[in-house]
């Protein structure tokens, strides 16, 4: 069978390799590997949205799909007051993210290995962020809007990026069918990001 990185035991040799990226001004270090995400660099759909987002300084933050953490890490730093958690069902990745967060001095996260929302039942986030994994197939991407909007409290935003040929028309149909208010707040070389925010309907 083949592997992808939203695998949940990457069978990949391991190919570890040290990164330096550039984050909403802030200079990062990153431990990548083989078998997760965008290993030789943070991916510029990732980037894009990290440059767009907006984190209040206490927040409550959910991470989905978090890999070796360089959006979580990037919305810790914004969110100083408040903390941010970090999920993967690639336990590689896991494992990865928590070296970086030492590596970076981020102590206010908590990562954890869970297959999408399953590790945080029942709470509630003031932002969601998700680059979601477009090759696992559309029910798994809107079951991650679906949950999103049951994972935050009324006026709190999910943060999305997704390629147009890979289906933002779709999903922003797909969030405007969940959400009361959906915004596309930017656009670059193909990759929309999307802001969907929970009020009362």
């Amino acid at each position: 069978m083949s592997q992808h990185y939203y695998s949940n035991q990457p069978e990949a040799s391991h190919d570890r390799r040290q990164l330096e990226e550039h984050l909403r001004g802030q200079i990062f270090r990153f431990i990548s590997d083989a078998g997760v995400f965008s290993k030789k660099g943070v991916d510029y759909g990732s980037k894009v949205l990290i440059e767009a987002m907006e984190i209040p300084e206490n927040a409550e933050v959910l991470d989905v799909g978090c890999g070796y953490g360089p959006m979580g890490f990037a919305a810790a730093r914004l969110a100083a007051c408040g903390h941010v958690t970090m999920l993967d069902v690639n336990s590689r990745a896991v494992e990865l993210a928590k070296e970086n967060a030492k590596l970076n001095g981020i102590t206010n996260v908590t990562i954890q290995e869970s297959d999408l929302f399953a590790a945080v039942e029942g709470k509630t986030f003031d932002v969601v962020l998700s680059n979601p994994p477009i090759r696992a197939g559309k029910d798994t991407v809107h079951a991650i809007f679906e949950q999103a909007y049951g994972h935050l409290r009324d006026g709190g935003a999910l943060w999305i990026v997704i390629q147009k040929k890979q289906g933002a028309p779709s999903a922003k149909a797909k969030l405007e069918s969940l959400f009361g208010q959906v915004e596309e707040v930017t656009k670059d070389k193909g990759y929309r990001i999307f802001k969907a925010i929970k009020t009362s309907q």
